[in-house]
């Protein structure tokens, strides 16, 4: 008996995920430009590793603002590596929120 196999391009499989995660982005900008016009915010969507990624968008930032991993408890009080790589490397303020 054989059994059919095929597989879909690496490119299909990111789509409907980068889809819908552009989708929500434009709801959150949206949002947000409704509740506080005078903020200027933007978002985009990249690849790549996220230190490198936001330390090099922060060059034209005014500000980061990024979530740390805290879990609570004393693991609640640590920043994660990227957060804790933009605090030390990026050209902006960076605003660590839990």
């Amino acid at each position: 008996m054989t059994a059919p196999y095929g597989s879909l391009p690496p490119e299909d499989y990111e789509a409907q995920p980068r889809k819908e995660a552009l989708a929500l982005l434009e709801r959150f900008i949206a949002d947000l430009d409704e509740r506080t016009p005078a903020v200027d915010a933007r978002t985009s969507f990249e690849q790549g590793n996220p230190a490198k990624v936001l330390t090099e968008r922060s060059k034209q930032a005014d500000l980061l603002v990024v979530g740390s991993r805290g879990h609570g408890g004393f693991a609640g009080m640590l920043l994660g590596s990227v957060s804790q790589h933009l605090v030390a490397h990026a050209d902006c303020p960076v605003v660590v929120v839990r």
